[in-house]
């Protein structure tokens, strides 16, 4: 199985970084890029729009009959179900924050990647009671869930923390390393977001702004917080002087 790839951070040399306007501009952009989807989709759901339903509950009978006829499977997306509860996806975020801050010294980075995963997952929260959709109806159901429907918790915490994690150990990993972080952090979202469709506790488009939701979450976070120069050479420093150490432990 392959590794991720440590880089020296900061090792690159890095460039300017915009001024606070800036920042702020590009943040509300990217919230605005990934926040209109969403809403879109919250809206056409509490409108009750003929299409999207009559999809959505098309593709949820589809799925649920294919998960029914395949035990197997089913009980490998309860257990995937379980693994990504957000309480253990937050978990395992915090202990990478703290492996990062204790490492490197990234506080002011690590802080940003602790504080986005929780703005993540309380915000999920509050778009379900904002848009207050119900579970689907399924005959026969496979499995039962609690709250509302519409975004999946699941999609969008794990779509949030992926996101930023892989923000979050961009500048330690080789260019092999970021290829695997992006790529695992792609396949556990879509999965994840498979799993609540295939387990017939959401719709597709309950995942879909989910996804849109966390992902976008975390852009537009990093895009209104990225480093200053000032935090940039305490980083670089703090790096430099954990070095040293690092290499004599190796010995």
């Amino acid at each position: 199985m392959p590794s991720l790839q440590l880089a020296h951070p900061l090792s690159e040399p890095p460039t300017r970084p915009l001024s606070r306007p800036r920042r702020l501009l590009r943040s509300v952009g990217y919230a605005v890029a990934f926040t209109l989807p969403v809403a879109a989709i919250g809206y056409l759901v509490r409108s009750r729009w003929e299409p999207i339903l009559h999809l959505d509950e098309s593709v949820i009978r589809t799925a649920t009959s294919f998960t029914r006829e395949r035990p197997g499977l089913f009980r490998a997306l309860v257990v995937w179900e379980e693994m990504l509860q957000p309480r253990w996806v937050y978990l395992v975020g915090t202990a990478v924050c703290i492996v990062v801050w204790r490492r490197w010294g990234w506080t002011g980075r690590a802080l940003w990647a602790f504080v986005t995963m929780m703005l993540a997952w309380n915000l999920a929260l509050d778009i379900k009671i904002l848009v207050a959709r119900a579970r689907p109806v399924v005959e026969d159901a496979l499995t039962h869930a609690p709250g509302y429907s519409f975004p999946s918790g699941h999609a969008a915490n794990t779509a949030a923390a992926s996101t930023t994690l892989v923000i979050l150990l961009w500048p330690a990993l080789r260019r092999r390393g970021r290829t695997i972080a992006v790529a695992t952090a792609a396949v556990v979202t879509l999965v994840t977001a498979a799993d609540r469709v295939l387990l017939g506790v959401h719709y597709p488009s309950d995942v879909t702004a989910g996804v849109a939701l966390g992902a976008g979450l975390a852009l537009a976070s990093y895009a209104g917080w990225r480093p200053t120069l000032p935090q940039l050479a305490a980083e670089s420093a703090a790096q430099s002087a954990a070095q040293p150490a690092a290499q004599s432990a190796r010995k």
